[in-house]
This record gives structure tokens, C-alpha cells and sequence, in this order.
């Protein structure tokens, strides 16, 4: 059984445990149509908000119970792990390279190196990955299938945004960890980095996940998903002053990169994991943390804005006949090549 079959098949259960498992369901029924209980607005209005109550309770059950099983069958598939671990080596090795200094600091190169190369493997994370995911899922037939479980399609979001958050924040310890054991990489200093740290990356994610899931359901295939993506995202990564100061690039080029998420959650990270003397590399000269709150949250509301009718545009449309019709032109491109 495949990770996605076994989690559908999850969710499903998780929808009609509730109902299969209470031998009162029947007779909760039965009260709630019955004149004398129909005739009472406040108690109609009672049974409506705990069968709503109820519901949700379901599909947060059924997502969570899904998002465990991706999770152990990610850490289970040697492919799929290798692929996030090789984010992890190239970063050790860029910054076991690098031995400059950040220009008029004594702060190294690598760990500034290392703090924008931590928020990019979040942005890929939410921009790149989750969209091939969801492109994939959607050809595999798997968002067709949920559309006739009970709930499926909001315990799928439970799952996907669990599946996320553990992989993005698993990253992040595995790097920083490593970093500081093999390459004297940087830590956060005292509570207030650890704080730091947390809120810029649990933001950034929010600011990034939403615009992967809106472009996850229109990317037409997963063979073109990665070729649309990647050439935008490798730009931003070199034009955010993730690799290298950003004070160092052309001021249209600074401009043009403070328009997006990446800039900010870098710039956030610096702040977490380097010294304060570090600001002197930065534009402004200062971390601008108020700004990097405002920023990745105005993304995040865009993103939530987008994302909502083109995931509901995407499972409308989605039908037996077109999912045939895609996999015949892919069987038929497969073919000729």
C-alpha cells in the first residue's frame, strides 16, 4: 500500500469512527427531528453547533492520523530523505569554504552564509516541494479519491500543513546542529534569539506555504512544476543577500528583493544567529524586525487570499475523465520520447 493510499484510507476511517463507533448516534438523530426539539430555535441551534463542533474535531483527528503516516513513510524512504539532506552537505560545504569576513566586521562569511542558506531550505520548502507534492497527488488521483471521503479534502490540508511544518523545522535543527558541530556554525544567544528563530521561521513558513499551495493547484504537470519554479526561486536565492550581504548588490537589485518573502526571512534569521555587530552589513543597518513581522505577514494574507479558491477551483474540477485524459497524453508524451 502506498503512502497515499494508506493516509486516504486513514482519513476515511478517521471520518466515520465517530459515527460507526456510538451506539447513540442513531438515537441523537432521531432527537434532533423530532417537532418539540425542531419547534425550539435555541436548541436547534445547540445541536447545529455541536454537530459543527463535532465535525471539526473529526478532521483534525483524521488529518493528524494522516500527516503521521507521511511523516513515517518520509523518514522510512531513503530517497526522499537524501534529497533534504543534500541541501544540508552543500550548505556545511559552502561554509567550511568561505573564510572571509562579512566587509567591516570581524563576523564570518560562513555564518551569514549559513543564516540565509537556513531560511532559503525554508522557502524551498514551502515554494518548491509543497507544489510538486500537490501536482503530483493531483495526477496520482489522490485529491479525486478524497472528494469522496467525508472530510477528506480538509483533513488533507491537516496532513499536508503537518507534513510541512516537521520536514521545514526537522531541516532547520539538522542543519544548525550540524553546523555547529562540524563547522563552528551559528547558535542563537540567549532566549531572546531562540525566540527569534522560532517566530521568523514559523512566519516565514506561514508567508511561503500558502503561495506553494496555490501554485500547486495550478501547475498543469509535475514534469514542468520544477522547471517553472526553480529558475525564479535560484534568482531570488542569489538576489536576497541570503549567500552573501546584500549591502554588496546594486541598489535596483536590493529594491526589486525586498519586495519578497525570502529578503525578510533571511534578514530575520541574521538577527536569531549572528551578532549585533552584523548590522553594520545590513542596507539599513539594523535588523528591522518590525518590518520583517509586517512583511511576511502581508505574504501570508496574500497567500491565504490565493490560495482558498484556487485549491476549491482545483478539487472542482478535478474528474474521473480528466485524470484519464492526463495520464493518456502523459502515456502517449512518454511514448514518443
Amino acid at each position: 500500500m502506498t503512502a497515499g493510499t494508506e493516509a486516504t484510507a486513514a482519513t476515511g476511517s478517521g471520518q466515520g469512527a465517530d459515527v460507526a463507533g456510538r451506539p447513540d448516534t442513531a438515537g441523537r438523530l432521531e432527537t434532533a427531528g423530532r417537532p418539540e426539539t425542531a419547534g425550539r430555535p435555541e436548541t436547534a441551534a445547540a445541536s447545529t453547533g455541536e454537530t459543527t463542533s463535532r465535525h471539526r474535531r473529526r478532521y483534525w483527528r483524521a488529518g493528524l492520523l494522516r500527516g503521521g503516516i507521511e511523516l513515517r513513510h518520509l523518514v522510512r524512504n531513503p530517497k526522499e530523505m537524501s534529497g533534504h539532506l543534500v541541501n544540508v552537505v552543500v550548505a556545511l560545504l559552502l561554509a567550511g569554504y568561505i573564510s572571509s569576513k562579512v566587509p567591516g566586521t570581524h563576523v564570518p562569511l560562513a555564518h551569514l552564509t549559513l543564516a540565509g542558506f537556513a531560511a532559503y531550505l525554508l522557502f524551498q520548502i514551502g515554494l518548491v516541494n509543497l507544489p510538486q507534492i500537490l501536482v503530483t497527488e493531483r495526477e496520482e488521483g489522490a485529491l479525486l479519491r478524497l472528494r469522496a471521503t467525508p472530510g477528506g479534502i480538509p483533513a488533507y490540508l491537516v496532513a499536508k500543513s503537518l507534513l510541512v511544518v516537521a520536514m521545514a523545522f526537522g531541516t532547520l535543527v539538522v542543519l544548525l546542529g550540524a553546523a555547529a558541530l562540524l563547522v563552528d556554525g551559528p547558535l542563537p544567544h540567549g532566549p531572546g534569539g531562540w525566540l527569534t528563530l522560532l517566530w521568523v521561521s514559523a512566519l516565514g513558513l506561514l508567508a511561503v506555504v500558502p503561495l506553494g499551495a496555490a501554485l500547486g493547484a495550478v501547475l498543469p504537470n509535475p514534469r514542468e512544476a520544477l522547471a517553472l519554479i526553480m529558475l525564479p526561486v535560484m534568482a531570488l536565492l542569489v538576489t536576497s543577500g541570503a549567500m552573501f550581504p546584500l549591502s554588496s548588490l546594486p541598489a535596483v537589485v536590493q529594491k526589486i528583493a525586498s519586495v519578497f518573502p525570502l529578503k525578510w526571512m533571511a534578514q530575520g534569521l541574521r538577527s536569531a544567529l549572528l551578532p549585533d555587530a552584523a548590522r553594520a552589513a545590513e542596507p539599513a543597518g539594523s535588523w528591522e524586525l518590525p518590518t520583517v513581522a509586517l512583511i511576511l505577514t502581508a505574504w501570508a494574507v496574500l497567500g491565504f487570499l490565493l490560495a482558498v479558491p484556487l485549491l476549491r477551483r482545483a478539487a472542482r474540477r478535478e474528474s474521473g475523465s480528466r485524470l484519464t485524459e492526463r495520464h493518456r497524453k502523459a502515456g502517449y508524451g512518454g511514448g514518443t520520447g
